[in-house]
């Protein structure tokens, strides 16, 4: 698996998919880059221009918008995932 993808995932602290996606990322080996948006609501507001979003987690793949943890699992689980990431 290509470990140079970039990963970035807005999450908060007290989010149970926010956590899920994280565990899914690790659980494949993925490195992420985290931002806190309950941290910081300048970033709220970047990833909801980037995502049409306004629920966490919202996870991008290489500058390609996955989803949340729903998304994400769904990608993993029919192989699309890999795709993205390869």
């Amino acid at each position: 698996m290509n470990k140079e993808n970039e990963i970035i995932i807005y999450s908060t602290l007290i989010c149970p998919y926010c956590n899920a996606a994280k565990q899914l990322l690790k659980s494949k080996n993925l490195d992420y880059k985290e931002i806190r948006i309950d941290q910081d609501i300048a970033q709220r507001q970047i990833m909801m221009e980037k995502s049409g979003r306004t629920s966490v987690p919202q996870i991008f793949i290489n500058g390609q918008h996955v989803g949340g943890f729903d998304d994400l699992n769904a990608a993993n689980r029919s192989g699309k995932l890999d795709q993205i990431l390869n």
